[in-house]
């Protein structure tokens, strides 16, 4: 079961991005991870990347991983998109090489987005030189995505709670409880709130859970891990220590805690050396980036030798998070 993965603090997660829906990519990315000897995926909550996750744990064997989609709400990182404003891009090109995903292409008269595999981390609109990218939030109705996805078989549902409108937080968190009765996961950052009123909103977010149903991800710095450093991964753990310690002081429902948000190798090292004592850790930007030149080649998933390069790399980053923590 995956709350015996959680308990055992053996727990890595793989991030494939709640924005991407590039099927191709995470197909790779499931096949590749799962080899390695991860058992937890988090993938979008769209229907065909749900099915080519199964399908590639399927080819790959694999009967004990566990899916994890993805949901937001209005303003969430996680479920935007980029988009270029034709009239004042200059066709510069300097966003082409900044993106992880490869999302952003050339033509002779433009340059454009291609959505699917754009994940919405930001960093071409960081960069553009005269301000013609802006980020856009595409959250789908959960009335309508959730129930199919239920219907095929997933094993956790994943809340991007990052908003300043705890009303709507509550109330797409109500949603989720009534359709779906497995484990639940809410993604939490200090971006928008303040500690306080964070905590206070994640007590009530807790009242309506069962003991270890839910799964508190702290989330420092979204889609930022692409570093292997202690400096990128300094806010996850700083977020987490926050909720160990309000766990500690506390009477509420108990939970799971997992770190997330420019998480790398060196997570868990720092996290242990703070004396922060998580169940384990979900990794997205660094985890594909360390396989991303083997995984962008046509060839990955027949070419042995290519698949065997990129294997060796990842199982190096799962089993690293896996032992160290179940040494804590």
């Amino acid at each position: 079961m995956l709350t015996d993965i959680l308990e055992s603090k053996k727990c890595f997660k793989l991030v494939c991005g709640a924005g991407n829906e590039d099927a191709v990519e995470v197909e790779k990315l499931v096949t590749l991870y799962s080899k390695a000897g991860c058992k937890f995926f988090d993938v979008s909550a769209n229907a065909k990347i749900v099915d080519v996750a199964k399908k590639a744990l399927k080819n790959s064997k694999i009967t004990d991983a566990y899916l994890c989609v993805s949901v937001g709400i209005k303003g969430d990182p996680h479920v935007s998109k980029a988009y270029i404003d034709k009239e004042i891009c200059t066709n510069c090109g300097k966003c082409i090489p900044i993106c992880p995903q490869n999302a952003i292409l050339k033509s002779e008269k433009d340059v454009f987005i291609n959505k699917p595999p754009c994940i919405g981390c930001g960093k071409c609109a960081e960069i553009c030189p005269v301000n013609s990218i802006n980020m856009h939030s595409e959250p789908d109705d959960l009335n309508k995505i959730l129930p199919p996805l239920i219907e095929k078989g997933i094993d956790c549902i994943e809340f991007h709670a990052l908003s300043e409108d705890e009303d709507e937080i509550l109330q797409k968190w109500s949603d989720i409880n009534s359709m779906y009765s497995g484990l639940l996961s809410i993604c939490v950052d200090r971006s928008r709130l303040g500690n306080i009123r964070l905590l206070k909103l994640i007590d009530k977010m807790l009242e309506i859970r069962a003991p270890y149903t839910t799964i508190i991800q702290a989330d420092g710095a979204p889609m930022s891990g692409e570093k292997d450093d202690y400096k990128s991964t300094l806010q996850a753990v700083a977020t987490a220590e926050i909720f160990q310690k309000h766990f500690e002081n506390k009477m509420i429902t108990p939970c799971y805690i997992l770190i997330s948000g420019g998480t790398n190798s060196k997570s868990l090292e720092l996290a242990h050396l703070c004396d922060i004592n998580v169940n384990g850790v979900a990794i997205g930007s660094y985890a594909r980036k360390i396989v991303k030149e083997y995984v962008n080649r046509e060839d990955f998933l027949y070419n042995d030798e290519i698949f065997s390069k990129a294997l060796k790399v990842a199982k190096n980053l799962v089993d690293k998070i896996k032992i160290k923590n179940s040494l804590y």
